[in-house]
């Protein structure tokens, strides 16, 4: 499962095309993975299995994206891969506090929105839907090009990213 959710990321990342934008800060790019992140990887000749190891790695068994229901780890990941893996869970937390606080139970608990991924957060996101954390997500995309306008020129392709998963 993993394997295939990370080839539609390495997809989504630009694939094997090698890119550089100066107004991205991780410099040279391929299948997502950046020089500036990864200064010993050679990206002109990384492969496709070298680029799904890193983001198992680096990525995957950190961020727990196992340990999420499956109907959203496909989003989770993503959104860890975009925005790393703290900014990826503080917008889940703050998606399943949305959800938590629609609950009229008075003995339901609030996540602290602190970016780490502990058991509290796992199992909120029991109950997420994945449409409700695309919201949240989205939401996120404004407010980054809210704050730098420069970034708006990514923000229909990150809209399209979050609703095509």
């Amino acid at each position: 499962m993993n394997s295939q959710i990370i080839k539609k990321v390495l997809e989504r990342e630009g694939g094997d095309k090698i890119t550089y934008d100066k107004t991205d800060r991780g410099g040279t790019t391929k299948y997502g993975i950046s020089k500036r992140s990864n200064p010993d990887v050679d990206i002109e000749n990384l492969t496709e299995d070298e680029a799904v190891l890193i983001y198992l790695k680096k990525y995957w068994v950190p961020s727990k994206a196992s340990d999420m229901p499956e109907a959203l780890q496909d989003m989770y990941f993503d959104m860890v891969v975009n925005f790393g893996q703290r900014r990826a869970v503080k917008i889940l937390q703050q998606a399943c506090n949305h959800k938590i606080g629609r609950n009229t139970s008075k003995d339901v608990i609030m996540l602290v929105v602190d970016g780490l991924i502990g058991p509290n957060t796992l199992k909120a996101s029991k109950s997420l839907e994945k449409d409700r954390l695309m919201a949240f997500r989205i939401f996120h995309y404004s407010k980054i090009c809210i704050k730098n306008d420069v970034m708006m020129k990514y923000y229909y392709g990150w809209v399209r990213r979050a609703t095509s998963i």
